[in-house]
């Protein structure tokens, strides 16, 4: 059975293979963690961005969207803290030459008590079967209870170091719990130091009138320094948010494991704006209303788990990751957090400029709370890539790659393919696809043999496959072929569309999501 790691391998070369995800300028050898998105990548992260775009606006009727600039006046990053506390602690070897970010190899070390702990439970369940009780045996292993106590001894530590933000305390334990490069093997460390990761750059048409300027690290503070625009000229009232999908830019000193960590990225985030004093019920809702979303995919609900934070950044008090098991473990692929009123007062006092909201039912003005969701899409891009890619054995002996993406993601819903390019096939096929093209994304094959294309197609991740073959012509019947279970159906050509729409559309996972929005008694 192959490795974790060597499966993560096969999903970047299939990747690449299939015109997902390319490395950025390869014809000159590349540039260092960033990609570029082939002709079915850019299918799954529009339809990826599609999804939560429309299950913000269409679900929430107090939500609307902005599209601010990538370009901001330097004194919001001032403002934001980013110019003064957007840091990394990082650390070198100095036989490998390599750069690591400190936090991170403390984190991966307790990950792996994590999973002593689960090992010993699963061998526990083999052993006792249904007799296993696994709290009883959680309480009474002293295998458990010597690796609970050591990753808990760790995690304290290394809480206290991030929130003293002791560089020194970061690289003792890292030396005390004799953390190696995994390259050299060595424990030849050096300092831990800070690094910020925003990019500069210069705007002005003269020497004299240039001004420094910054890539935006995070879309968020395009929201803030527009929320009364909104909220006047949308005339909205709180709770309210603003959702926006956008590019961000962090100089990622330990940037890795493919499209995970990239220089330029994409942003998918939602400001919602409360009232003081209603932000724990808020962010209790949040957490739940967006592990619903993803969970709705249908991608396995074990595949997620929340990770409340150790350290909090500058502006929250509260936040919590949701998670998603990579090949590499599991890693953040959404944040939510309970950013006070930190945003809005930090742009009030640097601007000189009022953004206090006036409640006409408190009939008072206030600065608002905020609640923020935030995804990663080219993190959620990787999940759903790493989970949909499958190798499965046939019955006739075969191996067939195939890329089970959730069908309303798939970069193309359906394949026409007619069986000959002769006798008329070719013509009725391509009226089939003009019939459908305008509300399905259709692809038209008509090279090699009928069962290379198919798993051409389940190595893309197209749900169906539509066969014209002479009967079609006969009794206006094709053959669909289902791509997870490779079944295939004779239908009629007018059955089609409707058949396709039920797998497709996005309405059936947002009537889910509602129907979790009435079980927790909160009317959006």
């Amino acid at each position: 059975m192959a490795s974790q790691e060597e499966v993560f391998k096969k999903i970047v070369a299939h990747c690449k293979e299939y015109g997902f995800v390319f490395p950025s300028s390869e014809i000159y050898d590349g540039l260092g963690a960033v990609y570029d998105y082939g002709q079915n990548g850019v299918e799954l992260k529009n339809n990826i961005k599609k999804y939560w775009w429309d299950s913000m606006r269409l679900l929430h009727r107090n939500i609307v969207g902005i599209d601010a600039s990538i370009f901001m006046h330097p004194t919001v990053w001032k403002a934001s803290g980013h110019v003064d506390a957007f840091n990394d602690p990082l650390i070198d070897n100095r036989d490998s030459k390599k750069r690591y970010r400190a936090d991170v190899l403390i984190e991966d070390l307790i990950a792996k008590y994590d999973e002593k702990i689960d090992k010993e439970v699963e061998k526990a369940a083999k052993r006792f079967g249904d007799t296993f009780d696994k709290e009883k045996f959680m309480a009474t292993s002293a295998h458990v209870q010597e690796h609970k106590a050591k990753r808990e001894e760790i995690h304290a530590r290394y809480k206290k170091a991030m929130n003293d933000m002791d560089l020194n305390e970061l690289k003792q334990i890292i030396l005390d719990y004799d953390i190696v490069d995994p390259i050299s093997g060595t424990k030849n460390w050096t300092d831990v130091r800070q690094f910020n990761l925003m990019f500069s750059t210069e705007m002005g048409s003269t020497s004299d009138s240039t001004m420094k300027i910054y890539l935006r690290p995070e879309t968020a503070q395009g929201i803030f320094v527009n929320f009364l625009n909104v909220q006047k000229t949308g005339r909205m009232k709180i709770p309210f948010g603003i959702a926006q999908i956008g590019k961000a830019f962090r100089n990622e000193i330990v940037a890795r494991q493919f499209i995970f960590r990239m220089r330029e990225f994409e942003q998918m985030e939602m400001q919602f704006f409360i009232r003081p004093g209603d932000d724990k019920k808020w962010f209790a809702y949040w957490k739940q209303h967006r592990l619903a979303w993803h969970k709705a995919l249908g991608l396995g609900d074990a595949k997620y788990r929340f990770h409340d934070h150790d350290k909090l950044a500058h502006y929250a008090n509260a936040a919590t990751d949701i998670e998603f098991e990579m090949p590499f473990g599991f890693k953040e692929v959404e944040g939510i957090h309970s950013r006070t009123d930190f945003d809005l007062s930090s742009h009030e006092k640097f601007s000189g400029k009022s953004i206090k909201y006036f409640d006409p039912e408190l009939n008072e003005s206030y600065t608002p709370y905020v609640i923020e969701t935030s995804i990663g899409v080219d993190r959620m891009f990787l999940s759903i890539v790493c989970s949909s890619y499958k190798e499965e054995q046939l019955e006739n002996g075969e191996t067939r790659v195939v890329m089970a993406l959730p069908p309303v993601l798939a970069p193309n819903k359906v394949a026409i393919l007619p069986l000959l390019k002769k006798d008329g096939l070719p013509e009725k096929a391509n009226e089939i696809m003009d019939d459908l093209k305008f509300d399905f994304k259709c692809v038209y094959e008509e090279k090699d043999t009928i069962g290379k294309r198919y798993r051409r197609q389940d190595a893309i991740g197209t749900p169906f496959c539509v066969t014209v073959d002479h009967q079609t012509l006969e009794d206006g019947t094709v053959t669909l072929r289902y791509r997870d279970s490779m079944k295939q159906d004779r239908v009629k050509i007018e059955d089609l569309h409707d058949i396709i729409d039920r797998e497709v559309s996005a309405k059936t996972l947002f009537k889910k999501l509602m129907a979790e929005e009435k079980a927790q008694g909160i009317e959006m």
